[in-house]
Parts: structure tokens; C-alpha cells; sequence
């Protein structure tokens, strides 16, 4: 499994890279093997808000349907596009080209309970 020691995590499976005011997020390694084959993402419209643990989109794999949670309260700044004719990069590089959403961050303070990398390691173990 690949876990990224300067990400944060959540009990969801989604890891938050957070620079500045914005927080980029996508699901993890674990969670893209646990679904198998992705074929679908809804995402949310940019410019929509959501408070920390709002449902903000679906994964549909070939055996079944999960859905997005706001790992932090904010704005949705971008959509990664590119999914829509590769979803398959979230199977093959969750945490890189296969990222979902950037967010604007409304509160900080929220970050404090994300799950760090040994924490999430734990978490799955």
C-alpha cells in the first residue's frame, strides 16, 4: 500500500494534501484496491460548498458504489477533468494524477482531526 508520510488521511479513506488556504483531495491506494475497477466519478459543481463530512460526490467501480466525503469544510475550486476520459488513473495513481478535488479551505482548525500517515497505516493494518 502506498501511504504517504506528508499527507493527512481521514477513517473515510481519502488523503488531503493541504498547501496554503486549499486542500487537494483524492482517495487512497487502499481504498482504489478495495473498490477494484473504477469506472465512473460524480463530482460536485465548482463553487458549491460543503461542510467537513457532507456527502460531495460518487466512485462507481464494477462491484460497487462509494461515496465522497468532505474530509474538510470549504468550496470546491476544481474538478479533476481529466477523469472524466481516464478514470482509470485513479486505479493506477490515486495519489498523483488520479486526484479528485481542490478545495478552499473554510476552517483550518479542521485539519487538526485528520489522521497522519502512521495513524492511517494503523487505521487499515
Amino acid at each position: 500500500m502506498n501511504i504517504t508520510d506528508s499527507l493527512l488521511y481521514t477513517d473515510d479513506h481519502e488523503w488531503i494534501k493541504i498547501e496554503d488556504s486549499q486542500a487537494i483531495i483524492g482517495i487512497t491506494d487502499f481504498a482504489q484496491s478495495e473498490l477494484g475497477d473504477i469506472v465512473f466519478i460524480e463530482f460536485p459543481d465548482e463553487g458549491n460548498t460543503f461542510q467537513k463530512g457532507d456527502t460531495i460526490g460518487t466512485i462507481e467501480a464494477v462491484k460497487t458504489v462509494a461515496d465522497l466525503y468532505a474530509p474538510v469544510s470549504g468550496k470546491i475550486l476544481e474538478l479533476n477533468l481529466e477523469l472524466d476520459d481516464n478514470v482509470e488513473l485513479i486505479n493506477s495513481d490515486p495519489i498523483g494524477k488520479g486526484w479528485l478535488i481542490k478545495m478552499e479551505l473554510f476552517n483550518p482548525d479542521e485539519i487538526s482531526d485528520l489522521l497522519s500517515a502512521e495513524d492511517y497505516r494503523n487505521l487499515i493494518s
